[in-house]
């Protein structure tokens, strides 16, 4: 409720009770942990004439909901950078940032410069970098030795103790596993749909390795403190934020590279709360946010010190996982060429499908 106007009017001094001002809305469509309790009470303190309602969701999610509703419902979101050319040049559902409203001097350059590149359009640049890091696999060190990559998950050793997610990223990870640079095959979809058949029938054949197919980092956070899995496939993340419960779990980048990820802001073409947003924007990268908001992701904030920045735990986590040459080796998603999804559609499905041996 917005404080009483009071007026003087002839001298006398006369209450009234004025209507509230409207709020503006600011509607996130985010990543879950991405907008923290603690960090949408300090912003609306900050900014109160701004409400935040946020919507926690996916990669495919937000193409989904964004494409179903023309790019209107919602004021910021966050893709990964890999996920907006292409879904913008279907469906056209973002609109250009304006580089002037966001203070971009304080992101790491690299990263700015990477998202920049891969979501430029016509001259225009639609992203701008939030938090990145990777996947790879998530070990049990006490119950699990030896495990170096992305084959391990199908390692009959851990029979009916391994785990992962039933989304593009195993994809991608079991085809280097098996000696393809899927990346490179994105030019060539007959090239790039033999290589999904071959990991789709590898992964069909680790059903009966698979104890279960997680769908969220509670999830899988739950199923590797408890023991019943001791090996999966994860967001570098879901690990860093289990170490300090289990530092016996660990993160371990496979040895054909992590698969790195960079979460951007990305504002949608029906936006309705444009100044809204980069204020959120530029909020969100200064370094006492950064903290509180890493600490709820356990990502890395795309800010030259993002890792200093990360709480203790964590950041005592990401230095037992990473060493210069895991940082070397890092995979970063390419752009998806449009129809590229549609494949990887169909082979999780036969997956999915499949009976396990």
């Amino acid at each position: 409720m917005k404080p009483m106007i009071r007026g003087l009017l002839a001298g006398t001094v006369i209450s009234m009770a004025a209507a509230p001002l409207s709020a503006e809305t600011l509607r996130l469509l985010t990543w879950g942990s991405y907008a923290p309790d603690e960090v949408i009470e300090k912003f609306e303190a900050e900014y109160p004439d701004i409400d935040v309602e946020v919507t926690f969701s996916n990669n495919e999610e937000m193409i989904a909901k964004l494409r179903a509703t023309g790019g209107t419902g919602f004021d910021l979101a966050q893709p990964s950078h890999d996920r907006v050319n292409a879904a913008q040049q279907e469906y056209n559902i973002y609109k250009p940032l304006d580089m002037s409203k966001i203070d971009t001097d304080v992101m790491t350059p690299n990263l700015l410069e990477g998202v920049a590149a891969n979501t430029t359009i016509d001259g225009e640049v639609y992203s701008v970098p939030h938090q990145w890091g990777t996947s790879g696999i998530m070990v049990n060190q006490a119950e699990a030795s030896g495990v170096t990559g992305w084959g391990d998950l199908c390692n009959e050793e851990y029979q009916g103790r391994t785990s992962m997610r039933l989304r593009r990223t195993i994809l991608l990870g079991m085809g280097f596993a098996m000696g393809y640079d899927p990346f490179a095959l994105y030019d060539d979809k007959e090239a790039y749909q033999e290589m999904l058949n071959e990991v789709t029938q590898k992964l069909i054949d680790c059903k009966s390795v698979i104890k279960t197919y997680w769908t969220g980092g509670d999830d899988l956070s739950a199923l590797m403190l408890s023991g019943e899995v001791v090996v999966s496939e994860t967001w570098d993340s879901t690990a860093f934020k289990i170490y300090a419960e289990n530092p016996d779990i660990v993160f371990v980048p496979p040895e054909t590279g992590a698969l790195a990820w960079i979460d951007t802001f990305t504002i949608p073409r029906g936006g309705e709360a444009d100044d809204a947003a980069y204020k959120w924007i530029n909020f969100v990268m200064r370094p006492e946010i950064v903290k509180l908001m890493s600490a709820s992701t356990g990502a890395i904030a795309a800010v030259p010190n993002g890792i200093e920045l990360l709480p203790d735990d964590k950041r005592a986590a990401v230095e037992v996982a990473f060493d210069q040459s895991d940082l070397d080796n890092l995979k970063f998603f390419a752009n998806i060429p449009p129809g590229l999804e549609d494949m990887e559609g169909m082979a999780l499905e036969q997956i999915k499908a499949a009976s396990g041996n």
